[in-house]
């Protein structure tokens, strides 16, 4: 029987192939527009990749509707090896009649599920090569869909060719897959709790409590800290996924520190970022390890004794005394019972502020500890919506800020006389902002401040010699500035300013 489109339909069963109604021609704009979509992510992709950096909490949003979408085209396309088997046999040669239907939504699936993974991969923090192999793993599965598609909207009987595209396409699923499980639980988690019978018969090494690349373990880094970090940390922090551009998998990475700058401040644990985020409380925005439990007592104070020890990574192994055993199990941190009544009154002159604060800009203003009164204030979450009349509204409480991260926002040199109020800044975070010379020129009054970041603004060398006063200042970020490297810098700022 002569069907529409010139298919004829053949007497030993129902059609395998999808219904050619409007023409060779139409089939292509169709397919030309299924197309799109997948080149434009893959022109994201290419162009604007993950690079360590959180941004637009939208983007965020949308983008962790991912791993929900992302299992619908997968299992979509698996169905179609099976229907395009089952269905060569007589009995069940009607199951092939959806297998163009079938691919139809997969297609469109895995475009979408690539979006989102672009969305979230480029606005959530993420950078690493693991991050990079899995977003083009689900753009290539996409093309490889959209490939099948177009194949088996053809009115014949399917090719050799197109078994070897379903073929490859079910290989990337895996892969693709694989490399998503690596991203949100960890390189290892395949063979994490391999039983060792299994693991000895496959050859699979047991790197569970391994030190860490170039990690001595006759000292007390190798032996004791970089174990908690490897066990703990660098399913985020490590060489191929490492969240903020921080990396945790050698004494190295730790020392450089991240996005925001170093996390470890040599001697001082209390101002050591690290320490800060592991003694939160674990439903504390900036809590690490993020999503899981808390590291145990003995480990928290390892790394504590290790940081005001120095923090070095030839530290001798017996150096510290006193030092807890170690524990590789993962228990509730306790701390010191606070003193609340001592810590009200401490808190009492600035507290009816604080909370004013804390309602108008939720999440932006925080105590540094659950003992002190100095507060950290972190407007880059409100991006461009927080300006220079936002900033005025902190004055009350500037002299309690110790730290101060801007960074994004849309104020301007305007702002210049709230920020030298803040005469106890220790850590001031200006990234990407329109602030100019004129700003850091009136922030000659920061005697207490240690790192300074100013990356991605206008600032010329101009602003040198006010920074090189600082008597603290330890760091100063000025890539992407009017500050280059050479002659300009004072030789009291040599080896401080990172670029």
């Amino acid at each position: 029987m002569n069907l529409p489109g010139g298919i004829v339909e053949q007497s030993s069963g129902p059609s395998t192939t999808a219904p050619n109604r409007g023409g060779f021609l139409t089939q292509v704009r169709f397919g030309l527009v299924m197309l799109a979509p997948i080149l434009v992510v893959a022109t994201l992709v290419a162009l604007v990749p993950p690079d360590g950096n959180e941004r637009a909490d939208w983007l965020q949003f949308i983008g962790h509707f991912h791993p929900l979408l992302v299992h619908f085209p997968i299992a979509l396309f698996l169905l179609v090896p099976i229907l395009e088997i089952v269905g060569r046999s007589a009995r069940f040669a009607y199951l092939r009649l959806s297998v163009y239907f079938v691919l139809t939504l997969a297609t469109l699936g895995a475009a979408s599920a690539a979006a989102l993974g672009w969305c979230l991969g480029r606005s959530g923090g993420y950078s690493g090569t693991l991050i990079i192999q899995h977003m083009w793993g689900g753009v290539v599965l996409s093309i490889v869909c959209w490939v099948c598609w177009m194949m088996r909207s053809r009115p014949r009987e399917p090719s050799a060719a197109y078994a070897i595209t379903l073929a490859l396409g079910v290989g990337l699923v895996a892969w693709t897959g694989y490399r998503g499980g690596q991203l949100s639980l960890g390189p290892t988690h395949l063979t994490e709790h391999m039983p060792n019978a299994l693991r000895n018969l496959l050859g699979v090494e047991d790197n569970r409590a391994a030190s860490g690349p170039g990690a001595d373990p006759s000292t007390f880094y190798g032996a004791r800290i970089q174990p908690i970090f490897t066990g703990r940390c660098i399913n985020c922090h490590g060489a191929n996924k490492h969240k903020a551009n921080l990396r945790l998998d050698s004494y190295r990475a730790l020392m450089q520190g991240g996005k925001d700058g170093p996390v470890i401040r040599a001697g001082n644990a209390q101002d050591s970022e690290l320490f800060r985020r592991i003694t939160l409380a674990a439903s504390h925005d900036d809590f690490m390890p993020k999503g899981k439990e808390p590291l145990s007592g003995d480990q928290v104070k390892a790394i504590e004794l290790w940081i005001a020890s120095g923090a070095s990574s030839m530290l001798a192994l017996d150096a510290i005394k006193n030092t807890p055993s170690s524990s590789a199990a993962p228990a509730e941190v306790k701390f010191e019972e606070v003193d609340t009544a001592a810590v009200a009154r401490l808190r009492s002159a600035i507290a009816p502020a604080v909370t004013q604060l804390q309602r108008q800009f939720p999440n932006v203003l925080d105590y540094d500890s659950r003992g002190s009164a100095d507060l950290r204030l972190n407007a880059s979450i409100l991006g461009s919506n927080f300006g220079d009349r936002d900033l005025e509204a902190f004055v009350p409480v500037a002299d309690h800020i110790i730290v101060a991260d801007l960074s994004r926002t849309s104020i301007t040199d305007h702002s210049a006389a709230a920020i030298a109020a803040m005469k106890r800044l220790r850590v001031l975070r200006l990234m990407d902002t329109h602030l100019t010379d004129a700003t850091l020129l009136r922030l000659d009054s920061l005697n207490e401040l240690e790192s300074l970041n100013v990356y991605g603004t206008p600032m010329t060398a101009a602003v040198l010699p006010t920074i090189a006063k600082f008597p603290k200042l330890s760091h100063v970020y000025a890539g992407q500035t009017g500050i280059v490297p050479g002659k300009s810098v004072p030789e009291s700022l040599v080896g401080k300013v990172v670029f």
